[in-house]
């Protein structure tokens, strides 16, 4: 009982942090928006996303975790190297969009989110396009389980399974 008592505390708090991080992302969208390629925008952005992909994850929210990772790891050589074009602005507002859309629905019990992941291929082929970066293939695991690969791309190509550093299904 002690386990579900945290767990529903832990996974509140999360939902309070992460509704704080998606609203930070928006509005470093918004200056984006205004402003090209600012890199304090960029690196906020970035920070967001990473910190909310890794909160996820660490509760074990699995589906949360892979989208915003995925997200992140799309964004993050554009804004690192300060070329995010302004073309790509409403791929990631369509993105945060899905990714606010799904907090709303993530099961409070069970901190699963028990959707098709059909929605985030499409939005993070079309950002994908947008960054000029490769839409990454999937490796076995996450193939055969349906979700968004986050996996370095050396561990795809090798077919080796990923390592412990590396966030687990």
């Amino acid at each position: 009982m002690d386990t579900a008592l945290s767990f529903d505390g832990a996974l509140q708090g999360f939902l309070l942090d992460a509704q704080v991080l998606l609203t930070q992302a928006q509005e470093c969208l918004q200056h984006l928006e205004l402003f090209d390629n600012d890199l304090d925008a960029c690196r906020c952005l970035d920070n967001a996303l990473d910190s909310l992909a890794r909160q996820a994850a660490q509760l074990g929210l699995r589906e949360v975790a892979h989208y915003t990772a995925a997200l992140q790891q799309l964004l993050a050589p554009a804004c690192h190297e300060g070329c995010l074009q302004r073309t790509a602005l409403p791929a990631i507002g369509a993105c945060l969009t899905l990714l606010d859309w799904q907090l709303e629905l993530v099961d409070t019990r069970t901190g699963r989110l028990n959707l098709d992941i059909g929605e985030q291929l499409v939005l993070l082929g079309e950002l994908a396009k947008a960054v000029q970066q490769p839409a990454e293939p999937a490796c076995a695991p996450c193939n055969e389980q349906g979700s968004v690969c986050i996996h370095p791309r050396s561990h795809v190509a090798a077919g080796t399974p990923p390592s412990r550093s590396t966030p687990t299904h």
